[in-house]
C-alpha cells in the first residue's frame, strides 16, 4: 500500500527565489505563445526586447522555466497515453522513481501520499505497444511490487493550457492574435487518408526536430538547420506543418514558483451519458492542470494544483457542489514530482535534465 495522507507535510520552501511581476509575465507570455518573438513579447510588456530575452534566458539556465514540444495528446493516431499507479516495496519509492524516469516512454512521474506510491504517465504509439512496455518495464524495474494501469482514452484538459494570472485581456488578446494560423497539411505531405497513421507520419528528419524542439522548444529555425544539417527553408517548411498538425508547444514553470506548490490526483467517475458535460465544466476549474478520460474502474483522472494542504478537500467539497455527478472514489497527494513532460527535476521542482520524450514515426516519403 502508498503511505498514508497524513505523512504529508507542506512544501519546504523553494531554493530559488521567487519571480517577480515581470518574470511572471514573460513565462505568460510564453505560456500563451510559446514561440513568440522577443519583439512581440517586449511590445506587449512595454519592454525591451533584449531585456525580455535576458530574462527567460536566467530563467532557463536556472532550470525554473522552459518550453517544450510534445505529440498531440488529444490524437491517439499519435499517441497511447496510460495512467500507471504503482506499489512499491518499502523504501524503494525513490529509487523506482528515477529508474523509470531514465525511460523517454515514462513522461512523468510523482511520487505520492495514499492508496499507491507512485502515480506515471506512459506513453506509446498504440495499444499493443503500450502493454509490452508497460508488463516489461515495471517488471524490470526491481522495488515493484504491482501495477494498475488506466488507458486514456481522450485527454480533453492537458497541462498547456495553463495559466498565470499576470497579463490583462489586452495583452492575452494581442499575443493570440499573433498565434501561427493553422494550414492545411494532411495531404500536402503524405498523401492518404487522415484517418491512417500513415498520413500522420514522421520521417528522420520530422522526428529529429520534434527531439530537438522536445529539449528547447524555442529553438530557432537557423539553429535548427543547423543541428540537423538540413537547409532553412525546408526546416521552415517541416517546422510549420509539425506545429500544425503533429507537436503542441507549452511553456513549464517549477512548480512551487507559481503560486500553487501543492499538487494531487484524483480518481473519480461520472455517468457515461454526462462525461462530456461534466469535462467541459471541468476545464473552467482553475486549480485542474489536466483532466484524462480513462477506461477503468474510474473513468476521469485529475491533476490538480493547490495553494495548501487544506485544499486538498477544499477542492473536493467544491467539486461535489458544482459538479453532482462526479464522484471522487480516491486521492493522492503529490510529495515530489521527479520527472514532467520528460524533465528531470530536483526538489525544489527546477528542471536538471531531460530525457527526450519519444516520437512514434509510421512515415511513408515526403514530397520534395
Amino acid at each position: 500500500m502508498g503511505m498514508q495522507v497524513s505523512a504529508a507535510r507542506e512544501p519546504e520552501p523553494t531554493g530559488h527565489r521567487p519571480l517577480d511581476e515581470l518574470d511572471r509575465s514573460i513565462v505568460q507570455a510564453l505560456q500563451i505563445h510559446p514561440r513568440a518573438p522577443w519583439t512581440l513579447v517586449g511590445e506587449v510588456l512595454g519592454v525591451n526586447p533584449v531585456t525580455a530575452a535576458r530574462r527567460w534566458q536566467r530563467l532557463e539556465r536556472a532550470g525554473l522555466a522552459w518550453v517544450t514540444a510534445y505529440g498531440r495528446l488529444s490524437d491517439p493516431r499519435i499517441v497511447v497515453t496510460g495512467v500507471v499507479e504503482i506499489d512499491t516495496e518499502p523504501g524503494h519509492g525513490e529509487d523506482v522513481a528515477d529508474a523509470l524516469g531514465a525511460h523517454p516512454e515514462v513522461v512523468n512521474v510523482k511520487l505520492t501520499a495514499g492508496g499507491r506510491d507512485l502515480v506515471a504517465t506512459v506513453q506509446a504509439g498504440g495499444l499493443e505497444e503500450l502493454a509490452r512496455f508497460t508488463n516489461g518495464l515495471f517488471r524490470a524495474t526491481p522495488g515493484v511490487r504491482a501495477t494498475r494501469t488506466h488507458v486514456a482514452t481522450a485527454i480533453p484538459t492537458e497541462g498547456s493550457r495553463w495559466r498565470l494570472r499576470s497579463l490583462d485581456a489586452t495583452q492575452r488578446a494581442r499575443l493570440e492574435r499573433e498565434l501561427p494560423r493553422p494550414v492545411p497539411t494532411r495531404d500536402a505531405r503524405h498523401g492518404g487518408s487522415p484517418h491512417s497513421r500513415g498520413a500522420l507520419g514522421l520521417d528522420e528528419l520530422d522526428t529529429r526536430l520534434a527531439e530537438l524542439l522536445g529539449t528547447d522548444g524555442r529553438m530557432s529555425v537557423p539553429d535548427l538547420a543547423k543541428a540537423t544539417d538540413a537547409g532553412f527553408t525546408t526546416v521552415r517548411r517541416r517546422l510549420q506543418t509539425l506545429l500544425a498538425s503533429w507537436l503542441w508547444l507549452r511553456c513549464d514553470l517549477a512548480r512551487p514558483l507559481s503560486g500553487w506548490p501543492l499538487s494531487a490526483v484524483y480518481f473519480a467517475s461520472v455517468p457515461a451519458r454526462h462525461l462530456d458535460e461534466t469535462v467541459q465544466l471541468l476545464s473552467t476549474v482553475p486549480e485542474v492542470r489536466s483532466c484524462s478520460i480513462t477506461a477503468g474502474p474510474h473513468n476521469v483522472v485529475l491533476d490538480v494544483w493547490l495553494r495548501t494542504l487544506a485544499d486538498v478537500h477544499t477542492f473536493e467539497a467544491h467539486l461535489a457542489q458544482r459538479l453532482p455527478r462526479l464522484t471522487v472514489s480516491d486521492r493522492s497527494v503529490v510529495l515530489r514530482t521527479t520527472k514532467h513532460m520528460g524533465r528531470l527535476l530536483d526538489r525544489d521542482g527546477a528542471c536538471v535534465g531531460v530525457v527526450p520524450l519519444p516520437h512514434y514515426a509510421d512515415a511513408p516519403p515526403h514530397t520534395p
